[in-house]
C-alpha cells in the first residue's frame, strides 16, 4: 500500500505452549492478548488511516481519538516475554471435571480432578476405592475427559 517508508513491522504477540489433549502433548501458539497486534510505525494522517481501514482492525487502544503508543520498555517487555517465556503447559481438564484413567493399575477406574501441576503436566484425581476417596497424583497423558 506504499507506505512501507511509514510501517516497519507487524507483530501479533504469541507465546509457545505445550498442551495436553487426547493423550498426546503437542506445542502450540497462544496468543498472549486475543484481539490486539502491535504496529511498529510513523503516525501520520496517512500511515494511521491505512491501519484504522485495514479489514479486521476495528480500533486502536487509546484513550481519545488518537492511538497512545506504548513506551520502549512495555513494547520490550512484551517481545522478551515473546521470546524467552519457556513452554507453558496447558491441561485440558478443570477442577471437578469427571475423568476415566487410560494407564497404570488404576485403569477404567473414574474420578474427579482436585488439583492440577501444570509445571510438571500431573493432575491429581480423587478415585473412591474401598468407599473412601483417595487422592493420586497421575500424569496427564493417563487420562481422558468423559
Amino acid at each position: 500500500m506504499d507506505v512501507e517508508d511509514k510501517v516497519f513491522e507487524v507483530v501479533i504477540p504469541t507465546v509457545k505452549e505445550i498442551e495436553i489433549k487426547g493423550g498426546q502433548r503437542r506445542s502450540v501458539s497462544k496468543k498472549l492478548f486475543p484481539g490486539y497486534i502491535m504496529v511498529k510505525m510513523n503516525l501520520d494522517e496517512e500511515s494511521w488511516d491505512m491501519v484504522r481501514n485495514t479489514p479486521g482492525v476495528v480500533g486502536f487502544a487509546s484513550g481519545g481519538s488518537k492511538p497512545s503508543p506504548l513506551t520502549e520498555e512495555e513494547a520490550d517487555r512484551i517481545l522478551e516475554r515473546m521470546q524467552e517465556a519457556p513452554a507453558e503447559v496447558s491441561i485440558g481438564f478443570r477442577k471437578g471435571e469427571s475423568v476415566r484413567i487410560t494407564t497404570g493399575p488404576f485403569v477404567d477406574f473414574i474420578g474427579k480432578v482436585d488439583e492440577m501441576n501444570l509445571d510438571k503436566g500431573k493432575v491429581v484425581v480423587l478415585l473412591n476405592l474401598f468407599g473412601r476417596q483417595t487422592s493420586v497424583e497421575l500424569d496427564a497423558l493417563d487420562l481422558e475427559r468423559l
